[in-house]
């Protein structure tokens, strides 16, 4: 999965999975510029409580 997609399916659903902030991490080192704005943009919607970490049934 991209960075890009997984942004907007949690930004869609409100809802980000621990393993899916782990391939977050995990992938941080590789990210382009634009990849790494947006996990910052990610950051930012957690620490607001807009996305709120979780499970997706």
């Amino acid at each position: 999965m991209a960075v890009g997609a997984l942004f907007l399916e949690a930004l869609g659903s409100g809802v980000i999975t621990e393993a899916e902030i782990d391939w977050l991490l995990s992938c941080q080192g590789r990210c382009s510029r634009t990849e790494q704005a947006t996990l910052e943009r990610l950051g930012r919607l957690l620490d607001q409580g807009v996305i709120q970490l979780g499970c997706r049934i």
